[in-house]
């Protein structure tokens, strides 16, 4: 066969590399067409712009590096006394081989500036983030799913605009792709936010926060865990407020947003919440400190206590991945009526069955089951006799609020990422607003709940529907007599 390239190129090591990089270079010119013309599976994605390109890479570079040995053997057996390359372009061999090496660097510089756009393209896709690690990211692509932002990218909150928080969010998912492949990755996934991008410049994108004004009705319905399953509802004016003067006084819950007031705070656990000092500058350059009297430290222990400066997320800390506790699955199944009230203590044994620890999700879904419908079957045989699909239906209920919100091989649930947004199930305002506040003059953080919220209507049957908007004094659904006033919701709102 005749040689159309120079004799140095003929040698295991150039040819072996030179078929690793045609093959490759094939094989990405054909998933690069299925990827134009069709949508394939996530994993094709990081074939194509990943894992062939590497190789397309390496086969090139073993090419010089066996015409490197290739000359060295040549020199050492004295088949050939030159030490530097000649090229001749009137020797047609030379002419085909400098031919052959232009047009492919053309084509390679080509094909990666289209590749490196794709891979950066691709990597920035939700399924990339979501999808392809299965297991380890199953519990947020869910929830993401699920959730008021599943037409939200995630880089769009979790890098945002730019090129350093780009360079850094790869840097990061270099190693938690080796975490990945290691097995070495916590579980669950932690989720602080000190290693987020500050809101300002992700979620207010969107969310403008010089129009965060007025208020909010908002009604939630409760059920107790009596027979009848009862309904408690609330209908509450929320206080959103705002920041910007033109549109009405700085007060309500986005007061605390830092485009009127700069508030920071000192935390003691990574879960930040035991808050132990705590700075407000307000819009006229006036600061006020307070001390918590629950976590009392001396000021050499405040120095070396990590601070904050408070934005959206300390509060909107679950704003797309929330693991909602099963009290809260529940009250909204029965608000939709995809648990029928009419069975006895169902959202009793709904919470129970819930609550109970599970090793895998097979084992879960076949004793929710089981608890269900034995429980119905001994202690209400006629109610399970005649209410039989009533029965079936809230165990597929059941079973589907464990798949949202249980995620056993991660070690998921509720428990392993509270929500701050309110103050129920976990501490959330009652962080900083639980009488244990107070400047060394003696002022308090308020703790006062028409600061927030005004409570229009409560109560059930025709209670519930007697609104008043000068705002009623809350009424716990069960009598705990005067308790409310001095323990918070999540002391005995645990979520089970």
């Amino acid at each position: 066969m005749k040689q159309r390239l120079p004799d140095v190129y003929y040698n295991p090591i150039s040819m072996i590399g030179g078929a690793i990089a045609i093959v490759s270079l094939g094989t990405i010119l054909f998933l690069f067409f299925v990827d134009l013309v069709s949508d394939p599976a996530i994993y094709v994605g990081i074939i194509t712009y990943i894992i062939l390109p590497s190789f397309l890479i390496i086969g090139l570079i073993l090419v010089p590096i066996g015409v490197y040995y290739q000359k060295r053997r040549e020199r050492k057996y004295g088949k050939k006394k030159l030490n530097l390359p000649r090229i001749d372009l009137n020797d047609p061999r030379h002419r085909f081989a400098f031919s052959i090496f232009a047009l492919g660097t053309i084509m390679l510089l080509l094909l990666s500036a289209i590749g490196s756009y794709r891979a950066y393209e691709y990597t920035d896709r939700t399924e990339f983030c979501g999808a392809l690690c299965h297991e380890v990211m199953e519990p947020q692509f869910r929830t993401y799913l699920d959730s008021p932002h599943a037409r939200v990218r995630c880089v769009d909150c979790h890098v945002g605009p730019g090129a350093t928080w780009f360079v850094r969010s790869k840097l990061d998912g270099a190693y938690q792709v080796y975490a990945t492949m290691r097995d070495i990755y916590p579980r669950p996934i932690p989720a602080g936010i000190e290693n987020l991008r500050p809101a300002q410049e992700t979620c207010e994108t969107c969310h403008w926060p010089l129009h965060f004004y007025g208020d909010k009705k908002r009604v939630e319905q409760y059920f107790l865990s009596d027979r009848n399953n009862t309904k408690w509802t609330i209908s509450l004016l929320v206080r959103t407020g705002g920041g910007m003067t033109e549109t009405g006084p700085t007060e309500g819950i986005h007061w605390h947003m830092n485009i009127a007031n700069t508030i920071e705070y000192a935390y003691i656990d990574q879960a930040k919440e035991e808050i132990a000092w705590v700075r407000v500058e307000d819009m006229d350059g006036e600061t006020t400190e307070y001390f918590s009297t629950e976590y009392p430290v001396s000021e050499d222990e405040l120095a070396e206590l990590e601070t904050r400066v408070m934005d959206c997320m300390d509060c909107h800390n679950r704003p797309t991945h929330v693991f909602e506790p099963p009290v809260q699955s529940v009250n909204h199944s029965l608000s939709f009526n995809q648990l029928d009230r009419n069975l006895p203590y169902i959202r009793r044994i709904a919470v129970e069955a819930l609550t109970r620890e599970y090793k895998t999700k097979d084992q879960a879904l076949e004793e929710l089951e089981e608890y269900i419908t034995n429980y119905y079957r001994q202690n209400y045989p006629r109610v399970y006799d005649e209410r039989r699909e009533s029965v079936d239906q809230a165990v597929r209920e059941i079973q589907r609020i464990y798949t949202r919100n249980y995620y056993p091989t991660m070690n998921v649930s509720w428990r392993a990422y509270p929500n701050q947004i309110g103050h129920m199930q976990d501490p959330g305002c009652f962080r900083c607003h639980a009488n244990n506040m107070f400047s060394p003059d003696g002022e308090k953080i308020s703790s006062d709940c028409n600061d927030c919220h005004i409570i229009m209507a409560q109560g059930e049957g025709p209670a519930s529907q007697q609104l008043t908007i000068e705002g009623l004094e809350f009424e716990h659904p069960v009598d705990i007599g005067e308790a409310w006033r001095d323990v918070a919701c999540h002391t005995c709102h645990t979520g089970t």
